[in-house]
């Protein structure tokens, strides 16, 4: 067993390439959603089985495969004695670079406030998100999304946000996709049409425990392939920025195989 520790998302990726040449049984990441993401794609093309040991954020992949989140030794024991588990990896392909994601995809104001909150300095942790969600909020306007999933027509959809998840939850467990399922084939996208302010403040709530999809300002489809544009596009995957302006988002079924806890 070698123990291999990145100092950065590049030093990481390049750690991963060396894993990979050394022929393991299978490699234990020890991160949240970003670190796999960054390197999930060299371990899938090598054929390597996967165990997360959740240290992130938001942890939404272990949330989506019933890895504990709080029981680091529980979920490094799955390696061992875990049952393995195919699930499909998104791709977003945007300015000519195609980047790999686990989760959801978020497009709109989610983006926006994500953007918002890496471009402040001040103040730090949970506050700095707080303050960057104000002022998004003060900016609030529609996104002029055209959408075009499969081989359908584009259409313009005019929306607040736009989610495409291939598992259910992101920010943390926030169920913006309730009820994806990371292993059939498909994403899950969820779009909710324009709101002012105070109707999104009404709305987002909903969105914490899943109860938004039943509201007439929410629909939700299912696609091998999603192709998105707008203006002022701002692409989020796994709590990375991935694109921006337009963006093709497909799905590479049962691509990664993950260690999962036998119960």
């Amino acid at each position: 067993m070698s123990v291999l520790s990145g100092s950065s998302a590049a030093d990481t990726r390049a750690l991963a390439r060396r894993a990979v040449g050394a022929a393991p049984d299978g490699v234990v990441v020890v991160g949240g959603d970003g670190t796999l993401t960054g390197i999930v794609d060299v371990l899938a093309d090598a054929h390597l089985s996967i165990t997360i040991v959740p240290a992130g954020t938001g942890n939404d992949l272990a949330r989506a495969l019933g890895i504990p989140t709080r029981d680091p030794g529980s979920a490094a024991l799955s390696a061992l004695h875990g049952l393995p588990r195919r699930i499909d990896l998104g791709t977003v392909t945007s300015q000519g670079e195609t980047r790999s994601f686990l989760t959801v995809a978020a497009l709109g104001f989610d983006a926006k406030v994500s953007e918002r909150t890496n471009i402040l300095r001040h103040p730090s942790g949970r506050l700095r998100y707080y303050l960057a969600l104000v002022i998004e909020l003060l900016r609030l306007r529609p996104t002029e999304f055209v959408i075009r999933l499969d081989d359908d027509e584009p259409k313009r959809m005019p929306g607040t946000l736009l989610a495409v998840g291939n598992t259910a939850s992101y920010g943390g467990g926030m169920p913006i996709c309730a009820g994806a399922e990371p292993d059939d084939g498909l994403l899950d996208i969820v779009h909710v049409a324009p709101l002012g302010r105070l109707h999104l403040l009404r709305v987002f709530p909903l969105l914490l425990r899943g109860a938004h999809l039943g509201k007439p300002e929410v629909t939700r489809s299912r696609a091998a392939l999603v192709r998105a544009s707008a203006p002022d596009l701002i692409v989020y995957a796994d709590g990375e920025r991935v694109g921006a302006g337009e963006c093709t988002i497909g799905i590479r079924p049962g691509a990664v195989t993950m260690m999962i806890p036998k119960e």
